[in-house]
């Protein structure tokens, strides 16, 4: 038993060590920037996001749902100019310093605009954290449905994953991908917030589908650039390559299978406003008011 001990201690120790000595390679621009020095508020606030969803339909399964549409449009007109605020300042800087869109090696320079593009990578990380949002109104709104593996999957990885980003590489590289999935954010929660109003908008929204493609595409391209990347050898992270190109999978995986039942299974019923990407609270449209799948009447 004291082996045992003893052993757990060491590998504990050496885990501990390898973290510090990770510290020593983090960029110096985003010390003291909110919830960055340390992974503890980002884990603590994934861990709380996690039980909410795990007890909430259980809170409010003996409840009336909330309709929740005054607090719906603006949070989702918000969200898309916070998004529409990253993309165009990720766009104007790194198009000013001229960054490769094969290959950027970050650098921890003072120059304003690798400064810009830090500050858009934060803002693009802390964004992930108010998209909890999109699961908590579900629950409210008592779409358990919805609730998918894939939609928190994305959520709470994603906040994790970003954490990362801008603690080690909140510039080079880094760029490309929050740009690219914040420029289609904007876009989503437009959607999501003109799908509130129902089945009288949401028949004018025909470009939902379009969405998730845009998605598959993005994810397709970084996969590709991981690879690429490890190739070539480009002036980037080694690990955070293989890390990307396995979290790329993943998604293709997921989100393929989404659109396929969404969208190519001919048994399915055509849903207005459903959520998009697993990311999103947009509102279910049941033609002639009933449910195929279930064969139950729609309230």
């Amino acid at each position: 038993m004291a082996q045992i001990i003893n052993s757990t201690q060491s590998v504990v120790q050496q885990a501990y060590d390898y973290y510090l000595w990770t510290l020593t390679l983090s960029d110096e621009r985003t010390k003291g920037w909110p919830l960055v020095d340390s992974p503890i508020p980002t884990i603590i606030f994934t861990a709380l996001y996690l039980f909410l969803v795990r007890i909430g339909p259980k809170y409010m399964e003996k409840r009336e749902p909330f309709k929740l549409t005054m607090l719906l449009v603006p949070y989702n007109m918000a969200m898309a100019g916070l998004n529409f605020y990253i993309a165009f300042e990720l766009l104007t800087a790194s198009t000013r310093l001229k960054y490769s869109y094969i290959c950027e090696p970050c650098r921890q320079s003072q120059n304003p605009d690798e400064l810009q593009i830090a500050n858009a990578v934060w803002w693009y990380y802390f964004s992930k954290l108010l998209e909890f949002a999109d699961s908590f109104f579900f629950i409210l709104r008592k779409k358990k449905n919805q609730l998918s593996f894939l939609h928190v999957y994305h959520h709470s990885t994603m906040f994790m994953l970003w954490w990362i980003g801008i603690k080690w590489v909140p510039s080079g590289s880094t760029f490309l991908p929050a740009m690219v999935n914040s420029s289609i954010h904007i876009l989503l929660y437009t959607y999501y917030g003109l799908s509130v109003f129902g089945p009288r908008v949401t028949k004018y929204l025909w470009w939902k589908k379009y969405l998730t493609i845009l998605q598959l595409i993005q994810f397709t391209c970084a996969l590709i650039l991981g690879v690429n990347g490890i190739r070539t050898g480009c002036e980037f992270p080694l690990w955070m390559h293989y890390t990307l190109i396995i979290y790329m999978v993943s998604f293709i995986v997921l989100f393929g299978n989404f659109y396929v039942t969404a969208y190519m299974d001919k048994g399915n019923q055509v849903f207005f406003g459903m959520d998009v990407t697993g990311c999103g609270q947009g509102n279910r449209y049941e033609q002639d008011a009933y449910v195929r799948n279930e064969g139950k009447k729609v309230n």
